[in-house]
C-alpha cells in the first residue's frame, strides 16, 4: 500500500524503487546462496537458496546423479540437501582415507531425517551422541558374544534355521515361488534368538508384521518420495505423500519392540539372563543411579527396533539377490554345487569351517555382495571435530556420505566392475583372495555390528539350499533382469520366481 501510494504521487520514482527492489533481491539471493558456506570446503555445484542442489539431482536417481557430479568435481565434493550441507566421498582411496585412516574424526552419525524423526537420537545405530554410542556398542558387542555370536551356538541356530528353509522349499513341489519373504523370515529369526531368546514359527503373525514394516519403510526411503523427504524434512513433514508410510512403519516397529521388551521384563530372572533384552534390563537396574548412563528404556526399545530392521532386510535381500544372480548365471550355480558335493557331500549339513575349503563358493558370495551394492550410500557419518581432509576444511558436525557403491565399483580394485565375476576374489590358482575394496559392511569405527553373523548366515543358508536343490528359472536366463528395482538408500532386485 505504501509503495503504491508513492508511485501514484511520483511516477518517476518507480524506476528508482524498481532498481532498489531488484538490487535487494540480488543481494538476498547472494546472501542465501552463500549462507553457511565455510572457507576451504571441497568444491561442488552452486546451491540455490532454500532448494540447495535439488535441481541437479535427477528424480529417484540420487546415486546416479552424484556419480555424474563426481566426474566434474572429483572424489570429494560439497552438496546441499536444501539448506543442509553434506560432503560426498567417492572411490576406494578416498573412502579408506576417511573411514579407516581418520576413523575417529569420521565416526559420528550424520543426519538421517527419516530415522531421526522416530528414534529421536536414541539407540545404538542412529545416535549422534558419541558417549552414548560408545557405551551401547561396547555392551552390545560383549552381550552378542555372550549369547553365541561368533561361537558354535550361533552356528547351530543358523544351521537349524537353514533346515527350516529347506523344508519350506520342499513344500513348493515344483511350483513357481518367490524366495524373498521366506529368506526374510529366516534371517530375522536368527536375530530373534539373540534379542528375545527364542525363534518364531514361520506362520507367526507378528513375524510377518515385522517383515512388512521393515520392507515397507526401506522401500519408501529408497524411493523418490523418501529421497525428497531426506532433502526437505521440515517442509515434507506437512505435505501428503508416500513418505508418511516410513513413519507409520517405523513407529509400528518401535511398538513391537516395546511389547517384546515388556514380555522379557515380566519373565526376567536377573540371575540367569536368556537374551540381549534380559541383559540390557539388568544393566538398566545396575546403572539407575548413574545420570550419564546410556542404559535407559528408550535406548533399549530403539536398539531392538534398529537391530531388527538391520536383520530383516540386509542379509535376506543379499540372499534374495544372490539367488537371482545364480539363476541368471546357471554355470556359476553349477560350479558352486560341484564344490559343495566335493567338500561336504550329501550326508551332513554344511558347517562354517567348510568355508576355508571352498574358495569358489566364498568368492561367489563375496561377488554377490560386491555386485548388488545393497546399500550404495552406507549410513551417513559426521565429523567429530574440525577436520582437514585432502587439503579441504570440513567443520565439526558436518554430515558425510561415503559412497560405498563407488568403492565396490572402483575399476582400480575390480576386474570389469559392472559385471558379475567371481574371479574378482580368486587368484590364478583358484584360491580365495581378499580385496581391500570389499566394503559392503562399511569400514572404520561405525562398521556393521553384525558383520560376523551376516557372513555366517550367508554361507550356511546358501550352501544348505544349493546342497539340496538346483534352482531353476521359469524364464530363459537371458530374459532375467538383474538391475535393481529401487536405487536410492538400497538396491533391491526386481520381483522374480524360481522352482526346484
Amino acid at each position: 500500500m505504501i509503495i503504491s501510494s508513492l508511485l501514484a504521487m511520483d511516477p518517476a520514482g518507480s524506476i528508482t524503487l524498481t532498481l532498489i527492489f531488484c538490487v535487494s533481491c540480488i543481494f538476498l539471493l547472494i546472501l542465501l546462496t552463500t549462507q553457511g558456506r565455510v572457507n576451504g570446503l571441497p568444491p561442488g555445484p552452486k546451491p540455490l537458496p532454500l532448494l540447495g542442489n535439488i535441481l541437479q539431482i535427477e528424480r529417484g536417481k540420487m546415486v546416479q546423479s552424484l556419480v555424474k557430479m563426481r566426474e566434474k568435481y572429483g572424489n570429494v565434493f560439497t552438496l546441499y540437501f536444501g539448506k543442509r550441507r553434506v560432503i560426498i566421498l567417492t572411490g576406494y582411496q578416498t573412502v579408506k582415507e576417511a573411514l579407516v585412516d581418520q576413523a575417529e574424526e569420521f565416526s559420528g552419525r550424520g543426519e538421517c531425517p527419516s530415522f531421526d524423526a522416530c528414534y529421536k537420537n536414541n539407540g545404538l545405530i542412529f545416535t549422534n551422541n558419541m558417549e552414548r554410542w560408545r557405551q551401547l556398542r561396547r555392551f552390545t558387542v560383549v552381550t552378542f558374544k555372550d549369547f553365541g555370536m561368533g561361537k558354535k551356538i550361533a552356528e547351530d541356530w543358523i544351521k537349524d534355521e537353514a533346515q527350516h528353509i529347506v523344508s519350506e522349499f520342499r513344500k513348493t513341489k515344483g511350483k513357481f515361488f518367490s524366495p524373498n519373504h521366506l529368506l526374510s523370515l529366516a534371517s530375522l529369526n536368527v536375530s530373534c534368538f539373540i534379542l528375545f531368546g527364542n525363534r518364531f514359527e514361520y506362520d507367526h503373525k507378528e513375524l510377518h508384521t515385522v517383515i512388512e514394516m521393515v520392507h515397507g519403510s526401506f522401500e519408501v526411503i529408497s524411493s523418490a518420495w523418501g529421497q525428497i523427504y531426506e532433502i526437505f524434512p521440515g517442509f515434507m513433514r506437512f505435505i501428503p505423500g508416500k513418505h508418511h508410510k516410513i513413519f507409520k512403519c517405523l513407529n509400528s516397529l518401535l511398538a513391537f519392540s516395546e511389547e517384546r521388551v515388556e514380555i522379557c521384563r515380566q519373565k526376567l530372572d536377573p540371575s540367569s539372563p536368556q537374551s540381549y533384552i534380559d541383559s540390557f534390563l539388568i544393566k538398566i537396574e545396575t546403572e539407575k543411579d548413574n545420570p550419564n548412563t546410556a542404559f535407559t528404556l528408550p535406548n533399549l526399545i530403539c536398539n531392538v527396533a534398529q537391530l531388527l530392521f538391520s536383520a530383516a532386510d540386509t542379509t535376506s535381500e543379499t540372499l534374495n539377490y544372490g539367488i537371482l544372480l545364480l539363476l541368471k548365471y546357471p554355470e556359476i550355480q553349477a560350479k558352486v554345487k560341484q564344490e559343495i558335493d566335493q567338500v561336504i557331500g550329501e550326508n551332513r549339513s554344511p558347517t562354517f569351517q567348510d568355508k576355508s575349503k571352498m574358495p569358489y563358493t566364498e568368492a561367489v558370495i563375496h561377488e554377490i555382495q560386491r555386485f548388488i551394492n545393497l546399500i550404495p550410500f552406507g549410513a551417513p557419518r559426521a565429523t567429530t571435530r574440525d577436520v582437514v581432509f585432502k587439503g579441504y576444511h570440513i567443520p565439526k558436525g558436518t554430515t558425510v556420505y561415503a559412497m560405498l557403491g563407488t568403492v565396490l565399483n572402483d575399476p582400480q580394485c575390480w576386474i570389469d566392475p559392472h559385471h558379475f565375476n567371481p574371479q574378482n576374489f580368486l587368484d590364478d590358482l583358484g584360491n580365495f583372495k581378499k580385496n581391500d575394496g570389499f566394503m559392503p559392511f562399511s569400514a572404520g569405527k561405525r562398521n556393521c555390528l553384525g558383520e560376523g553373523l551376516a557372513r555366517m548366515m550367508l554361507f550356511l543358508f546358501l550352501t544348505t539350499i544349493l546342497q539340496n536343490f538346483t534352482l531353476k528359472s521359469p524364464l530363459p536366463s537371458d530374459d532375467l533382469d538383474i538391475s535393481p528395482e529401487v536405487s536410492g538408500m538400497g538396491n533391491f532386485p526386481k520381483f522374480y520366481q524360481t522352482y526346484i
